[in-house]
């Protein structure tokens, strides 16, 4: 398969990520179908294309016609087989629980042609977790955009042992022609590249505020105007999701039984409060 032939993406999860990879792909001309079981998701989804694409032919930044494009491009369904069905190349963005995604990727493996690459966008969890319930290891891979991933440029594709050639280099292709970065991992490791780096500073900075050594806003005080990054840890998390980091980190922790990778007591605070970030307007800040 080369990547000239994929003619129609399926986005699985209508979420923050799902959505905006949705219009990553129809704005670079293909036909793209985003599929959730919510209907309240998908609706949420549609308005934000609605309205995000006129604002930015209103700034100047997109051509009308480009605009009107990405529209008739893009269709909403909460019907799996209808999404999927005819599609060439799938990408999965729903919730990181890995019986959701293995019980997925069955169900696509069934319902999808059988050329289609399914490729999960999954922060840590490696394809490896979900290629044996299906037919078609080697085109299988992980294919990991950032958030929000119309701004961000850089997608990791990750090759696990069970991953052809064939199918890394046609994901590293369609990261090119969405406009992004790929960086292709030969191997397979959990967190990738970028998060795992990520995590070494989160699990220092959840410690220290743990220890009650300073707090979270002095923390990432401490980050931006000395280490010179943009957003501090605890707010990127507020913006990523906290409940997706106590997802992230409890699903490590069932995997490894080390008590180390449990989720820090601040964040399962928050987890429990439900003050998941700026989806439900507080976390470790408030947002209005």
């Amino acid at each position: 398969m080369k990547v000239e032939e994929i003619k129609k993406i399926c986005v699985i999860g209508a979420g923050n990520m799902g959505h905006q990879i949705s219009l990553c792909a129809a704005l670079a001309g293909y036909k793209v179908s985003c599929t959730d079981i919510s209907e309240e998701m998908l609706r949420k989804a549609e308005d934000f294309a609605r309205t995000y694409l006129p604002e930015r032919v209103a700034k100047g930044k997109m051509k009308q016609e480009q605009a009107a494009m990405a529209l008739e491009n893009l269709s909403f369904s909460s019907n799996l087989e209808e999404a999927a069905g005819d599609a060439d190349f799938v990408i999965e963005a729903a919730v990181e629980k890995i019986d959701i995604k293995r019980k997925l990727f069955a169900d696509l493996d069934r319902i999808t042609p059988s050329h289609a690459i399914l490729a999960t966008n999954s922060s840590f969890i490696v394809s490896s977790k979900v290629a044996d319930v299906t037919k078609r290891p080697e085109k299988i891979c992980n294919m990991h955009f950032f958030n929000p991933a119309l701004v961000m440029k850089l997608v990791e594709v990750v090759q696990g042992s069970h991953t052809s050639q064939e199918t890394a280099q046609v994901t590293m292709d369609l990261a090119a022609k969405l406009g992004k970065t790929g960086v292709w991992l030969k191997k397979e490791i959990y967190g990738f590249l970028v998060n795992r780096i990520l995590a070494a500073l989160n699990h220092e900075a959840m410690f220290l505020a743990d220890m009650g050594i300073a707090g979270p806003e002095e923390i990432d005080l401490a980050v931006t105007n000395a280490l010179g990054h943009p957003m501090g840890p605890f707010r990127l998390m507020d913006f990523t999701g906290i409940d997706l980091a106590y997802y992230i980190g409890m699903e490590r922790y069932q995997d490894t039984h080390d008590p180390g990778d449990k989720p820090s007591p601040i964040l399962v605070e928050k987890y429990a409060k439900g003050e998941y970030g700026v989806k439900t307007k507080k976390g470790f800040y408030t947002y209005d």
